[in-house]
């Protein structure tokens, strides 16, 4: 029996464009999933996905008309169950073998058929039986079935369909969008399934407007591509789609000349790739004027409400000309044109009179109006918040010694929150931030304060840049730190994937400045400043607040660094020591690498795995040696070179050189595999063990100032 290639598609109402993709790919994955665990579809098998507005499909090759016969081995129950003292069936035996199927007219050759097996302690009994393969057309009805169930629906849909039976009547079904068709062809031949209420068949529909003919007839599972784009003038591949829109949008800009392009965008190109089944890019443009509003809020307003693709100049300022995606091709574009520039000049006068409106009252006017907006229930009011934010800021610009700065750190952060009481900012809240750095420099703050207002958000998301200047790094640190602290002092704790106020997401922000800042800033003490603002608004317990927050932090500390590549075993020896300075931390795994490459690098870290164990079992020891007690031959000499070598190493730590630290220590290797070949740790005599104890605890203090070098043992 050969294999045949196989073609599913849903004929649907338009489906919600953001969701498309993923919708598409889904319902292809999942139905060669189920095809290939009932044995009609092979691992070989090559999936393509369909995704228009209109329809999802999937071409799956090498799909059986049945799946081969398999052999099957069943364990039934024990033999000391199964048969009796003489070795007869019993009961229990017969009556799992007639559920099964199996002839038991003869009890005796029913039980020689058996096989038994050691399974465990006991002896077991085994059926074996051949399975019969699924046939295509019930096999491709249970994965149809089975797919549908599992597909990322974001929000389901519900509709009547009547009945098919003599009285009349509706029947209620499921789906994302009404269903209208359904195709199932395996080569050329209709298998016969059905699903939402409709029989499979091998005709669709083509664009709404422009197609051929219709309905389009699809004769061949392999001639689905090309009829459907010839006769129903639709692209049925996303991605074929995607790249033609890009292809176009790549063309026009090029065409316009002056080295415009198409604003870069994956997420919008991924919408309108899932509005349109024939794309068609077209130039527009806007009057002049409106390039006086600043051109976040113009790009934001074209793309978010109307699909468009601003063009950007060599220099990334916004034009007046934009591109449109159409969906339909007419030989004159002028009306298509027309409208669409109709249509966004309202969006854009509306743009402009909110921000003419706003530069009408500066920022500082705006002060006191945070005090009528809620932040947090327990936390007060945004004007409260704005308090403690300045007051972290003003204890973080003196801790790094600036204090020039203190009054346009003081300025920034007490004006940072007041664009959200803005027209534009109302109508627009991804703008936050950008409104307040553009109308900071119309009330005449100086760059310094606008930059930093401006970029206190950042950074937003993974890879986001950091804030361009001293005085908005040190307003950004104070936001995210006040939003932290003050979640968890309420017990607002993120949990499982439930995280609402993105807490994760400032904790690694928080990090990411200080670490590729390298600020001089001891993270515990930063973040027991940051709680005293609060006053009795959050937890009294600030010791306990401050531990459960910086365990928070090194969790996604950890979790950056192996994804920025660093080892596990590189990545748990330097965060285990919990450092408060986290600019240090690329410092030190960085001297964690060059260590384990020495030579003596794998003794010594397992040495110092067997000192941590020691030390553990001892419980508290005394980092203090007593030369009068130093008997044995390698306990003195482990004594003496560490002397001489951990004041140099210690020397070098405390120079940030840390590098330099692990690799003198890495001269500890001799004495220290002496003392251990010649040395008893646990002494009878207890002044021995103890004075012992403590010169391991020397030794492991200075071993892992760096980095705990005992996590390197594999």
């Amino acid at each position: 029996m050969t294999t045949k290639n196989l073609l599913v598609e849903l004929f649907v109402e338009e489906l919600p464009p953001k969701a498309l993709k993923k919708l598409g790919d889904a319902f292809a994955q999942l139905l060669a999933e189920h095809l290939r665990a009932l044995g009609l579809a092979t691992a070989e098998s090559v999936v393509t996905a369909y995704a228009s507005p209109r329809r999802l499909g999937a071409h799956i090759s090498r799909v059986w008309l049945k799946a081969a016969d398999k052999a099957v081995q069943q364990k039934l129950m024990p033999v000391a169950v199964g048969l009796d003292a003489n070795g007869q069936a019993t009961p229990a035996l017969i009556k799992k073998l007639q559920a099964l199927g199996a002839d038991v007219t003869d009890p005796a050759a029913a039980v020689a058929s058996l096989k038994r097996a050691p399974d465990g302690k006991a002896e077991a009994l085994f059926y074996d039986s051949l399975v019969t393969g699924a046939a295509l057309d019930t096999g491709l009805q249970k994965a149809l079935e089975e797919a549908l169930a599992k597909m990322p629906i974001p929000k389901m849909m519900s509709y009547q369909l009547e009945t098919d039976c003599e009285l009349p009547g509706w029947s209620s079904v499921h789906f994302v969008r009404p269903v209208h068709g359904l195709i199932a062809l395996h080569g050329s031949t209709v298998v016969p399934v059905k699903l939402l209420g409709l029989s499979a068949g091998n005709t669709t529909q083509g664009h709404r407007f422009e197609a051929r003919i219709s309905p389009v007839v699809v004769s061949h599972a392999d001639a689905y591509e090309t009829t459907l784009k010839d006769d129903g003038a639709v692209i049925a591949s996303f991605a074929e789609r995607r790249a033609e829109i890009v292809r176009q949008l790549q063309a026009a800009a090029a065409k316009i000349g002056g080295g415009v392009k198409a604003i870069d965008d994956d997420a919008l190109l991924d919408e309108v790739t899932g509005l349109v089944e024939r794309p068609n890019v077209l130039v527009c443009e806007f009057e002049a004027q409106f390039l006086d509003v600043p051109q976040e809020c113009l790009i934001l307003t074209m793309k978010a409400n109307q699909k468009y693709f601003p063009l950007l100049d060599a220099a990334n300022k916004l034009t007046h000309q934009f591109l449109v995606v159409s969906n339909i091709s007419p030989e004159d574009a002028s009306a298509v044109i027309g409208g669409n520039e109709r249509v966004v000049r309202p969006r854009l006068a509306d743009a402009k009179f909110f921000f003419d409106q706003d530069r009408k009252k500066t920022l500082e006017s705006r002060v006191g109006g945070l005090d009528k907006v809620v932040y947090h229930n327990k936390l007060g009011t945004q004007g409260a918040r704005v308090l403690r934010v300045r007051a972290i800021a003003h204890a973080i610009a003196t801790q790094l010694g600036l204090a020039a700065q203190l009054q346009a750190v003081d300025t920034a952060a007490q004006l940072a929150k007041t664009d959200l009481l803005t027209d534009m900012v109302g109508e627009f809240p991804e703008l936050q931030g950008i409104m307040g750095g553009y109308y900071a420099r119309h009330d005449g703050l100086g760059e310094d304060v606008a930059l930093a207002i401006e970029d206190h958000y950042k950074p937003r998301f993974a890879g986001d840049d950091l804030p361009r200047n001293s005085t908005g790094l040190i307003v950004a640190l104070a936001d995210k730190l006040e939003t932290l602290v003050g979640m968890f002092g309420i017990g607002n704790v993120p949990t499982g994937d439930k995280d609402p106020f993105a807490l994760r997401r400032h904790a690694l922000g928080i990090i990411r400045m200080l670490v590729e800042k390298d600020l001089a800033l001891d993270l515990g003490q930063l973040l027991a400043t940051v709680a005293l603002p609060f006053g009795a608004l959050i937890t009294p317990d600030h010791a306990k607040l401050v531990e459960d927050i910086q365990t928070f932090m090194f969790e996604r500390l950890a979790g950056s660094l192996r994804e920025q590549g660093y080892s596990p075993q590189e990545v748990e020896s330097v965060v285990s020591q919990k450092p408060q300075r986290l600019g240090d931390i690329p410092k030190r795994l960085a001297a964690v690498r060059a260590f384990a490459t020495l030579p003596e690098a794998p003794a010594l870290a397992a040495a110092n795995k067997r000192v941590s164990n020691i030390l553990k079992k001892a419980g508290e020891v005394d980092a203090h040696v007593s030369l009068i007690l130093l008997k044995e031959p390698g306990e003195i000499a482990l004594h003496q070179a560490m002397e001489s070598i951990a004041p140099l190493a210690k020397a070098q730590f405390d120079a940030g050189d840390y590098t330099a630290s692990l690799q003198t220590l890495a001269a500890l290797r001799a004495p220290v595999d002496a003392f251990f070949d010649s040395v008893m740790v646990n002494a009878e005599e207890m002044d021995l063990r103890l004075n012992r104890q403590g010169l391991l605890k020397c030794l492991h203090d200075a071993m892992n100032r760096v980095a705990d070098l005992s996590r390197l043992v594999a």
